[in-house]
């Protein structure tokens, strides 16, 4: 990663954080940003070699995740509630379709 290469190159002896930054066409404070947020751990993601994703995304990804999870409870909740109302109709369609008693017929 190129921001890892240029903090870590801020640390070699001799070399400043202005040097380094001016060297790779960046700002000074954008390289000091990348140093404070190298120290707080940011980067942690690089030894695994997996993407850092930011906190708010995350959040807004677990805030998505929750209510699909929800919607889906609810729709799951209409097809088993749809599923009974068929198998009552079904059953009363059958006492329906009984044959009538013929007019001279007396019960």
């Amino acid at each position: 990663m190129e921001k890892k290469s240029i903090v870590e190159e801020t640390y070699e002896a001799g070399k400043s954080v202005s040097y380094v930054a001016r060297k790779h066409g960046v700002a000074a404070s954008q390289v000091f940003m990348w140093r404070r947020k190298m120290g707080e751990g940011a980067l942690v993601g690089i030894k695994s070699e997996e993407t850092v994703v930011p906190q708010t995304k995350y959040k807004q990804a677990l805030d998505r995740i929750k209510r699909l999870e929800r919607l889906l409870g609810q729709k799951t909740e209409e097809v088993e509630i749809l599923k009974e109302a068929i198998k009552i109709s079904r059953e009363k369609k059958f006492i329906w379709h009984k044959p009538l008693p013929e007019s001279g017929d007396s019960q």
